[in-house]
């Protein structure tokens, strides 16, 4: 039996880049409460597998289920939704805000 076409999917966004060649995705859903029928967001985080160190914080990716790759990596980042929009000369990148 081919099993290619049974892998799971999943789309969230990248909350850490940290590791080499492994970026943390939060996948966002939506459930409904049993008793109260009211939705509640529920967010699962993985740990993908990102061979060329492509992804960063922010960006939408889209995740595939793969064989074991570590003890918590059973994922892979197949192909980048969105990118990050960054901002030239964020606070953070280093240098203090100018003050006048």
């Amino acid at each position: 039996m081919n099993t290619i076409g049974l892998r799971k999917e999943r789309r969230g966004v990248v909350v850490s880049d940290r590791m080499q060649k492994t970026v943390v995705v939060a996948v966002e859903r939506t459930v409904k409460h049993p008793k109260y029928k009211k939705y509640l967001k529920r967010r699962n985080q993985f740990k993908a597998h990102d061979e060329k160190n492509q992804c960063h914080v922010g960006d939408r990716v889209l995740i595939v289920e793969c064989r074991p790759l570590s003890r918590d990596k059973r994922w892979r980042v197949s192909q980048v939704l969105d990118r990050a929009k960054t901002v030239a000369g964020q606070i953070g990148d280093g240098e203090a805000p100018a003050t006048a």
